[in-house]
């Protein structure tokens, strides 16, 4: 009734670009022959065995929610039928009971856009605050079960959170290189409360990636960044578990932030993996959004029609996702082109405006994944989303990763001095800022019923 693991076969890897099918990866998980990306294909699922029941799965998975078993209250390991196997999982597999993330209804943001449907998988309710968990227990595990003692990332934040706490779990080391002054604090704490040997180098992400990927070469390192194909199939689960929650109906759209475009990879993945599987019916759009000033994607699909990729020095303050030269736009393209997606940018006072109406629904989330929202905006301007549809935007990270954004936009205080200074007269009935009394009751009273008169 379900798809069976019998043969070491049943999850295999294939580079991208050639097609190549090498029986393991080296430490920089490319391909020895073209240089490309690798990624797991499952030739083991038995497609056309008629003992194959689509119903039966998802039975299976629905069953396992009310299990005590590790692995079954892992949002990731649960569907682990659809992962690459890890031996020995008792010993190997690492979880914080990673995924299990909420889908939210957004009723005031979905009328400030004019959709009747909106709804938000908050992928910042994850054990360390992003979606990175979902990724990084799949690729630990894997690390764990070869046997390293060093893991790394080169990260702008949220991938070093999660890897310095799913080593510390397997009592594995950590390393992490991120650029100097060009990540957030509140996920920099995170890795050092963790353990890790965090190294802030003077170069941008993309220069600690190239660091990184000349030290696995020449260490005993295991590379954890999203290059790594066991990431990608971690995070593909988000979309199986969403898919769950929405009965297994598929949106009419869903939208995700575009940094290094892992998980936009494996969120489109997942979906052509379950219409495979018969899990669903049809395919949602899936879109991408960016940043104006670190939109190497963007100017990719728009100006080279996806046929190149020109680096450029990003700049954000949406620090997850500046990123310019991402690692896999190649990925990311073909399930753009696979949904018909769509790939917009919006500006920074786009972002903390949007960021601001999410937290207005009583949700919350870093810079980063507000892009979803300021996007969605200018895709119902353009008419690619319609108001009758239904639209799950994807929020990769929490609100408290990034606190300073949020206390200098309510105080009127984030873009004082720079050239968007002046648009953000726009955000101002969205800011928030505290209002400071003398310790008096009708003091308080007053400031009350002014804000009832402006609500």
């Amino acid at each position: 009734m379900s798809i069976i693991r019998t043969a070491e076969t049943v999850s295999r890897l294939r580079c991208i670009a050639c097609g190549a099918t090498p029986d393991s990866a080296g430490q920089d998980f490319r391909c020895t022959a073209c240089g490309d990306l690798l990624e797991f294909f499952f030739p083991g699922w038995p497609l056309d065995s008629p003992a194959f029941d689509p119903a039966a799965l998802k039975s299976l998975w629905l069953d396992r929610r009310t299990s005590r078993e590790a692995l079954d209250q892992s949002g990731v390991w649960r569907f682990r039928e659809l992962l690459p196997c890890i031996p020995n999982p008792e010993e190997h597999v690492i979880t914080l009971r990673e995924g299990n993330t909420p889908l939210y209804r957004l009723p005031r943001c979905a009328r400030a856009v004019g959709v009747e449907n909106l709804r938000a998988k908050h992928q910042g309710m994850n054990p360390t605050a992003s979606f990175k968990d979902t990724g990084m227990t799949v690729a630990a595990s894997s690390a764990h079960q070869g046997g390293f003692r060093w893991v790394a990332c080169a990260s702008t934040g949220n991938t070093s959170a999660s890897m310095a706490a799913y080593a510390a779990r397997g009592n594995m080391h950590s390393l992490v290189l991120i650029p100097d002054g060009q990540i957030s604090w509140g996920k920099l704490s995170q890795s050092l409360d963790y353990g890790a040997l965090t190294c802030q180098l003077g170069t941008d992400f993309d220069g600690c990636v190239r660091i990184l990927n000349e030290l696995v070469r020449q260490k005993p390192v295991y590379l954890l960044n999203s290059v790594n194909p066991y990431r990608i199939e971690g995070q593909k689960t988000a979309a199986i578990e969403l898919m769950e929650q929405l009965a297994w109906e598929p949106p009419d759209h869903i939208i995700v932030p575009g940094g290094n475009l892992g998980n936009s990879s494996a969120i489109g993945k997942a979906l052509l993996e379950m219409r495979e599987l018969k899990l669903i019916s049809r395919l949602p759009k899936l879109s991408i959004i960016q940043a104006h000033d670190a939109n190497p994607f963007y100017r990719s699909v728009r100006e080279f029609g996806g046929k190149k990729l020109e680096p450029m020095t990003a700049d954000t303050l949406a620090t997850a996702i500046r990123i310019g030269n991402p690692a896999s736009w190649k990925k990311a393209l073909r399930v753009l082109q696979a949904t018909g997606g769509e790939v917009e940018e919006v500006t920074e006072v786009e972002i903390a405006a949007a960021k601001a109406e999410i937290g207005a629904d009583g949700i919350g989330c870093e810079p980063a994944s507000a892009v979803t929202l300021a996007g969605l905006k200018k895709l119902r301007r353009s008419g690619f989303v319609k108001a009758g549809e239904r639209v799950v935007l994807i929020l990769t990270g929490h609100l408290l990763k990034d606190p300073d954004f949020t206390i200098k936009f309510h105080r009127g205080d984030l873009f004082a001095g720079t050239p968007d200074a002046a648009e953000t007269v726009q955000t101002k009935h969205l800011q928030r800022a505290p209002i400071v009394l003398d310790a008096d009751l009708g003091a308080v009273i007053a400031a009350l019923d002014a804000a009832e008169r402006n609500s």
